[in-house]
Order: C-alpha cells, then sequence, then structure tokens
C-alpha cells in the first residue's frame, strides 16, 4: 500500500513573524503545533502545502529560514526547533531546550562554515545565545535576563567587514536595543534607540554599502530607519559628520543627533536616524527588507489597516510610498507579518484569519501587482467533514465558525491541485457538524440549538463548474434558473440572506438608507480559485431553513443518501434531550423523535439503503432503528437493537460509527482503544433470539492499548480479494488503515504525526466514485489541519 498526501488545507497562527520566505522560493508557516512548509509557486501558477513538520507540543508562534535548507521555529511548548530540510521533509531536528516559558522570537547567523549562532526570546523574561557546531552540538553560551522585560522581535546580524554579530531586540518598553559580541562571545548592551512611543513590534537589518541599516515598526504606526556607519578614530574625535544637509540658503544647517558607540578596541560606529515614515493607519506589525541585484533597497511593511506598503527611496534619499496592497471588506483584521521573496518581485502577507495573499509583479509594467492563486485554511478545531456524494468536493465545518468547501482545480494537463473554493457558511457561533443533502444543499449544526440549512447561489455553480471542469451535471442544470446569484449577511444578523439582483451604482432610484447597503455581494467570473477576501464575503449560500427542536446545542447531523432524511441530536444528559429527531427535507417538518439513549449522541450514520440508522452515545452504548416500510423513503424508523451493560464490548465513550458500502457490517469505536464489526447472525434471521442485540454480533475486535480511537471509516469498495479497508483515527493525532477479513483485521499502513494529525483526529470519510485499487481519504482534526490522502492500495 502505497499513501501520498493530495491535499493539506491549514491557516497561519495569528501571531507575528508566523510566515517566512525562504531563499528556496518555499513559505514556511506555523500552523497549530506544526511547521508547514507551502510551496507558493507550485506548477508554475497554483499553490500546494508539501509537508508539515511535527515537534513542537504547544502553538508554534514563529518561523525563520536561516538558508535555503535550515529552519529554525520556536513555540508555546519553551522549545525553539533547528530543522534541516531536504524534498519531503525533514532530514534532521535538533531542538533548543531551556526556555520555561512560549519562544516567541528567533533569529540566526551563520559565523563560519562550521558554526551557527543562534538568538531565541522567550515569554519568560529572557534571551538566549546558542552555538551549533557542525557535528550538531548544541550549546547555550549566554542567558541574559530582562528583569521583567519581554521581547517582541529580535534580530542578528554580523557587523560589515567584521565577524562579529550585532543583536537588536524590541520590548515592552517602547524602545529598540542593541547588543554586540566580544571576544569572549558574550553580548552586551552598549546603545537603545528611543523615538517610537508605542511596542516595537518588528525589526528587519539590511547591509547598505558598508553601513547598517535598521528598520524598526511600531504599534505608534510610525516606522522608524536607523542607520549604523563605521566611523574612524579621527572624526570621532573631531565629530564632524554632515548628515543631513535640506537647504543651501537656509541660514541654519540642520543636523540629525549622531550618536557615537565603541563596539571593540578599534571600531567604532555612528547611529543616526534616517528617515521616519507615516502612510499606514494602525499597529505596524511587520518589516521586512529587499536588496536587488542592482543594490537598491525596498522596504516591506505589513499593518493591521489592511494594507501592505513597499517603500522605497528617491535619489534625493527620501523615503517615499512606492506600491500599496491590501483587501478590501470582509470582517478580517488585516495583516499580522509581511515578507518579499528572495528576488524581490513577489509579496507575501499573513492575515488576522490566518489567509495568505501574495502579490506578484507584473513584468511588463513595475508598478502594477496581481493576486496570486494561494492555500487557505482553517485557523481553529476542524470538527467534520462531508464528501459530495459523487465526491466532486469536500465540505469542512469547524471552531473558527466557517464551513468551508474544498475541491481540485483543473488546468488542462496539468495535475490538480485543491483549493478552498468557497465559505458557504460564516457564522456566529463555532461550528460543530454537518450533513450533505445532494450536490448543492446542505445542513450544519452550530454550538446553538439551530440546524440550519443552504442551498448554492446560481454564482458558485457557474464558477464550480468552470474551475473543476465539471459536465454533465443535471442538478446543477436543474436549479440555476430558479436560484439567487448570491447571499450576504446583514450586519447585525447570522443567517445568510439571499441576493436575486444586485443594484449598479447607476441606479438612480436608491435611496438614502441603500448607501450602506446590508449586502455586499459582487457576483463573479472565476478563471482561477478565489482570493481570501473573495471566499469571506462573496461565496456565501443562501440559508433555506432553521430547524427548531432540540433543547441543547447541536452535536450531529446524518442524511440519508438520497437526502430526503435528515436526523439530528444534541448534547445530553438525560433520555429526553438525547431523542433523535428526523426531518423531511422536503417540507422542513419533523417525521419523528427516537428514543434509545441516556447521554449525548456523538454520531448518526444511516446505512447505504437506508434501511438502518445507526447512532453512538456518550453513555457507552450503540442503538439500531429499522425502516418499518422499506419502499416508503419517509417512513417511520424503529429501535431493533442496541448494547447493554451485558452484551456491549466497549466500556468507554464511543465516539464514532460507520456502514460498509454493502451494509453487511457496521463498525463502532471507542475511547477504550477498541474498533468492532458487527454484522446480523445468518442463522438466526428466521429466529431472534431475546437478546437486546437481535441477532446482531461482534464480527470483529481490534484493540490497541494505551489509545482512544475517535474516528473510523469504511472504504467505498472491498478490494479485489474481498478484504474491507477500514480507517481509524486516534486522539493522540495518528492514522492507521486496516484490511478486514474473515474476523481479523491486518494493519496495512500506519500513518505518523508528520503525515497525519499532532491532534485528535476528528472526523474520517473515503472518497465516493473511486476506482477500486485507488483510493482517497479525507481526515480532519483538532490541529486546524484538513488533509486528502492518495491510497494505492496492494493485495497480500
Amino acid at each position: 500500500m502505497q499513501i501520498t498526501n493530495l491535499y493539506t488545507s491549514v491557516a497561519c497562527n495569528r501571531t507575528t513573524e508566523c510566515a517566512d520566505w525562504g531563499p528556496s522560493g518555499l513559505i514556511a508557516y506555523g500552523g497549530c503545533n506544526a511547521v508547514v512548509v507551502l510551496n507558493p509557486r507550485y506548477n508554475g501558477n497554483s499553490a500546494k502545502i508539501l509537508y508539515t513538520l511535527v515537534e513542537h507540543t504547544k502553538r508554534v508562534n514563529t518561523v525563520k529560514w536561516l538558508d535555503e535548507q535550515h529552519l529554525l521555529s520556536g513555540g508555546d511548548d519553551g522549545n525553539a526547533v533547528l530543522w534541516q530540510l531536504y524534498d519531503t521533509g525533514a532530514k534532521k531536528r535538533i531542538v533548543l531546550k531551556g526556555h520555561s516559558s512560549g519562544v516567541n522570537a528567533v533569529d540566526g547567523v551563520r559565523l563560519s562554515t562550521e558554526l551557527w549562532l543562534l538568538a531565541t526570546a522567550a515569554a519568560d523574561n529572557s534571551i538566549k545565545l546558542w552555538h551549533l557546531q557542525q557535528n550538531d552540538e548544541i550549546s547555550c553560551i549566554q542567558t541574559v535576563e530582562l528583569n521583567g522585560g519581554f521581547v517582541f522581535s529580535l534580530r542578528l546580524t554580523l557587523l560589515p567587514h567584521s565577524d562579529k554579530a550585532l543583536l537588536a531586540t524590541s520590548g515592552d518598553d517602547e524602545t529598540v536595543s542593541l547588543w554586540v559580541q566580544h571576544p569572549s562571545d558574550a553580548f552586551e548592551k552598549v546603545h537603545t534607540l528611543s523615538g517610537h512611543e508605542d511596542w516595537v513590534r518588528g525589526l528587519d537589518f539590511v547591509q547598505d554599502g558598508d553601513d547598517l541599516l535598521l528598520a524598526s515598526g511600531s504599534q505608534d504606526n510610525f516606522i522608524r530607519l536607523w542607520r549604523i556607519a563605521p566611523r574612524t578614530e579621527q572624526q570621532v574625535r573631531e565629530n564632524v559628520v554632515d548628515i543631513l544637509n535640506f537647504n543651501e540658503t537656509d541660514t541654519g544647517e540642520i543636523r540629525v543627533e549622531e550618536k557615537i558607540i565603541q563596539l571593540s578596541q578599534e571600531s567604532w560606529y555612528g547611529i543616526t536616524l534616517e528617515s521616519v515614515l507615516y502612510g499606514h493607519e494602525g499597529w505596524v506589525y511587520g518589516v521586512h527588507w529587499h536588496k536587488n541585484v542592482n543594490n537598491e533597497l525596498r522596504l516591506l511593511s505589513a499593518c493591521i489597516d489592511k494594507t501592505l506598503i513597499i517603500w522605497a527611496p528617491t535619489e534625493e534619499g527620501v523615503w517615499l510610498e512606492q506600491v500599496r496592497v491590501g483587501e478590501v471588506g470582509g470582517n478580517s483584521m488585516g495583516f499580522f507579518g509581511g515578507k518579499f521573496s528572495h528576488d524581490g518581485r513577489s509579496i507575501m502577507g499573513h492575515s488576522y484569519q490566518g489567509g495568505f495573499h501574495i502579490w506578484n509583479q507584473s513584468e511588463k509594467h513595475a508598478q502594477r501587482w496581481t493576486s496570486n492563486v494561494i492555500v487557505s485554511g482553517h485557523y481553529g478545531q476542524v470538527r467534520d467533514l462531508a464528501w459530495e456524494h459523487d465526491g466532486s468536493y469536500l465540505m469542512t465545518v469547524s471552531a473558527d465558525q466557517t464551513t468551508r468547501l474544498h475541491a481540485p482545480w483543473i488546468q488542462g494537463e496539468q495535475t490538480p491541485t485543491w483549493h478552498e473554493l468557497a465559505r458557504p457558511q460564516v457564522h456566529g457561533y463555532d461550528m460543530q457538524t454537518l450533513a450533505l443533502l445532494s450536490r448543492y444543499r446542505f445542513a450544519s449544526g452550530a454550538e446553538e440549538k439551530i440546524v440550519r440549512t443552504f442551498q448554492a447561489p446560481a454564482n458558485f455553480i457557474e464558477n464550480f463548474r468552470h474551475i473543476c471542469r465539471l459536465e454533465n451535471d443535471a442538478a446543477g442544470d436543474a436549479l440555476l434558473d430558479s436560484l439567487p446569484k448570491g447571499a450576504s449577511v446583514p450586519s447585525l444578523g447570522l443567517s445568510n440572506k439571499a441576493v436575486y439582483t444586485v443594484e449598479t451604482p447607476e441606479d438612480k432610484t436608491a435611496k438614502a438608507k441603500d448607501e450602506y447597503p446590508d449586502n455586499y455581494f459582487v457576483p463573479i467570473t472565476l478563471q482561477t480559485p478565489p482570493q481570501e477576501e473573495t471566499l469571506m464575503q462573496n461565496t456565501l449560500w443562501p440559508e433555506l431553513q432553521k430547524l427548531y427542536g432540540h433543547g441543547y446545542e447541536l452535536y450531529a447531523l446524518a442524511a440519508t443518501p438520497d437526502g430526503t432524511m435528515l436526523a439530528s441530536t444534541c448534547r445530553a444528559s438525560n433520555a429526553e434531550h438525547a431523542q433523535i429527531i428526523l426531518w423531511n427535507t422536503a417540507n422542513w417538518k419533523q417525521l419523528e423523535k427516537l428514543s434509545g439513549h441516556q447521554l449525548t449522541v456523538t454520531q448518526l450514520r444511516f446505512s447505504p439503503d437506508a434501511r438502518y440508522l445507526l447512532s453512538v452515545s456518550r453513555d457507552r452504548r450503540w442503538s439500531l432503528y429499522e425502516r418499518q416500510e422499506l419502499n416508503e423513503p419517509l417512513s417511520s424508523y424503529a429501535l431493533v437493537a442496541n448494547t447493554d451493560k451485558t452484551n456491549g464490548v466497549h466500556t468507554r465513550i464511543i465516539w464514532a460509527c460507520d456502514w460498509s458500502h454493502d451494509g453487511k457490517y457496521f463498525a463502532t469505536s471507542s475511547r477504550d482503544g477498541k474498533v468492532v464489526l458487527w454484522t446480523k447472525h445468518e442463522k438466526q434471521q428466521q429466529q431472534p433470539e431475546k437478546s437486546s442485540l437481535n441477532g446482531w454480533q461482534a464480527a470483529g475486535l481490534l484493540e490497541l492499548k494505551n489509545e482512544s480511537i475517535t474516528a473510523v471509516s469504511f472504504a467505498q469498495s472491498c478490494l479485489p480479494d474481498n478484504s474491507y479497508v477500514l480507517a481509524i483515527g486516534m486522539e493522540s493525532g495518528l492514522i492507521k488503515i486496516y484490511q478486514f477479513s474473515e474476523g481479523k483485521f491486518q494493519l496495512s499502513y500506519d500513518l505518523n504525526k508528520d503525515l497525519a494529525h499532532h491532534l485528535t483526529v476528528k472526523r474520517l470519510q473515503f472518497r465516493p466514485g473511486q476506482q477500486t485499487g485507488n483510493m482517497q481519504l479525507a481526515s480532519c482534526g483538532e490541529d486546524h489541519l484538513v488533509r486528502i490522502y492518495d491510497i494505492t492500495l496492494t493485495t497480500h
């Protein structure tokens, strides 16, 4: 069996300096507790996450490329990790242990071919400096205690024409501190740069001839540029340096104060304020220098006001805004960081909601920057997923209060790449569960008492067909003419309202109240997967109906394969609230309530022919309901089998269940580490015994020690040797794939944390409509990741 990662989706963590663009052209960023490596130019014009690196046990706060192969990351677990990378992952990982609290800033420079100098700063109010030898020996050479100070950002650089390092740090005292390395390798504070009136959040060095330029971006909305220039002993004595001469006709000469600092026995440097840049209207979170082949300097600044600005000096040396890009509208908060690509022709920003934005400079028009296709993802726990019935897309719901739709972008002969094509629901409650009713209709449940149902708008169907090269879409043809164009959310509402017509500014009948409309939907024709700002406000689906009936927050949903019936459950601590409600999706009326559990029902599954409805619960039991009239689609269901204390194999919460494709078996998985396959015994079908199992019995038992099994899924077909394929997901984040035949389980593949998840796997489901021998498995977890695996099967 061979498994490859077809698609990974995860958002960038909400911290500054959590993403960096390396000299190899790859972007590294923190996604939950993992370091994620993304190729933004996959297949030329697409983007794809190549792999994830898991070593941190808490959130990754910062990542920094040191060179093409070395990457340094810091996390809330108090560790920094130096990664040595190759094409498909990490060759080596060296953990820097020593901090007692979260590491929030890292950097490093190569002192020689055999020695790296690394710096880390953490919330334990300390800075640590490390030496890394060529033989991978790591040693902490100095710990600087800050006496209660907190470091937001730090940068290491080598002094020009020297092998000595200079360290700049910014803290919560609104200043920038400069530290210089002495011959003993210890760092000493030599100067403090003051002028900012709020916390300094971003720093960056660049070499300008024999000088160093330091940029500092602050929450006072200003960026300051500091020049650190070498001085001779004679210049120091005379202290005569022409810094800035504004106008020869002026009687007085304006001078900027220069501070002379001595860094060693024979080296002096003059520090001056080169310029103050003002163009942002919010906190400046990041600054990044770039020097091109002509030694021309550019500075990129990222701000919470939703803009990135590229600054450049004029011939007279005055720094001016050259390019401003950003996002318009949506409910986002702006950028937490920005970086130049290695060649300077692209810029990247990561936003408050973890989305990436990339702009590329036009080759013909230097002032024109255009958006690039990028991969996006959830920035909260992903709690449920569902494949469309033919496998044309995957839908996921998350605690980040969004429902997202992922589908392949098909471009001619190129390998398809997967992207987020729509965000049908942007809600005000954390999402919990969903069920697809048809290709263009779904129901979702959040941490509220209402089931909400949605219908795709015409604009989505048109773009979806175009991007996915979808042909013979009869479901869409029947709907297109009658559907609204799109949807929007009123300013103070939670319900997506349908938009049928879009008024143009030329519409003279518009009234004063229409000046600030409730909807900002604009129909667009997409040639490529949409950008983050389009996803946030232009891809919503209109709400069809709200279904009231539950007394507590929704927990699980399931629909019959033909979508005519919907089942829902909510959180429950007694039998009354643990009832399953069945709904008729034609008129949205309640059909009946099914009793059978005492506590929350954790998952529901209809059998492939909808004859049975299976439920599993926190009360450690499963219940099986059978349809009374097999030929009647809306026939009532009745309880025919369940487990109790005498015959239930599970001794802890049953988390998940699933049916085999032929309805012969169903699987249940539990916190006690057991997966049980149940089937109806053929000999007892005629004369059911009086047991609560009613002829159903365990056909296979898989027990894993010290594991809680939180997700289980059957493949959509058997292998040629008639064995069943079963995927199980653990609380630890691992995924295992088994083959089941003649009552025995055989492990076929074990996915480790780098390949699978590093926190609890919440749901697994095989993609429908795949050929025998080739399968695709989707998974989602509490680590914010959504993954799709390509599985090539071989029989034993």
